[in-house]
């Protein structure tokens, strides 16, 4: 599959300089989650340590579920080269294309615009936190706010336990801090309380009660 994917996004690219359009377009990659499980597809993430350092793989809302590399393609826009660890989500694509483009951007919509970062142009903007909820894979909420991420899993079992990680210092996710952090963990749990909308196409009974 990564020869297929690497053999194709080539013959984009070569089509795009082909057509004089290289230097304009602008080409984003990345992933939908984190390596996949259980040998799915014949893959073997565990032997290949496809999540490196991080915790956890497709499904769960550790750290090697959610954080996706993302590489940009834009010719004279961007310095060859350059890594950025600004924090962002799939919610930024959007509003980030939408400037670039020159469009009005959707008023209701979680995103910022990434351009700043970039083109290493103007101020970049941050979102105070980003949250996560997943009714699949027994339950899950999580939210990154800085240098904090708190994830709660198992849910639908009745589990609401809190477990609290300092990315700055555990990348890893190996060591929960919530005992020590009480203040963080109130905060965390609010936005967890306060972002949750109820869905009746995606339900999530252990926040819900129904």
């Amino acid at each position: 599959m990564i020869t297929r994917m690497d053999r194709t996004i080539g013959r984009i690219l070569d089509l795009l300089r082909e057509l004089g359009l290289g230097d304009d377009t602008i080409v984003i990659f990345s992933s939908d989650n984190g390596p996949t499980h259980d040998g799915v597809g014949g893959s073997d993430s565990i032997f290949f340590n496809s999540a490196g350092v991080l915790r956890g793989f497709k499904g769960s809302l550790f750290e090697g579920g959610v954080r996706v590399p993302m590489i940009v393609y834009w010719p004279r826009r961007t310095r060859p080269g350059r890594t950025s660890d600004h924090i962002s989500g799939f919610q930024d694509v959007m509003p980030t294309l939408c400037e670039i483009a020159g469009a009005k951007t959707p008023k209701d919509i979680d995103g910022i615009s990434f351009l700043p970062t970039l083109t290493g142009k103007g101020e970049q903007k941050t979102h105070d936190f980003l949250y996560w909820e997943f009714p699949g894979y027994g339950g899950q909420q999580a939210v990154r706010m800085g240098e904090w991420k708190a994830i709660r899993q198992n849910m639908h079992k009745g589990n609401t336990t809190l477990q609290l990680f300092n990315l700055a210092k555990d990348v890893g996710e190996t060591t929960d801090v919530a005992a020590a952090n009480p203040a963080i963990v109130e905060r965390m749990l609010a936005i967890m309380r306060e972002q949750h909308t109820p869905s009746q196409l995606f339900p999530f009974k252990a926040i819900n009660g129904k």
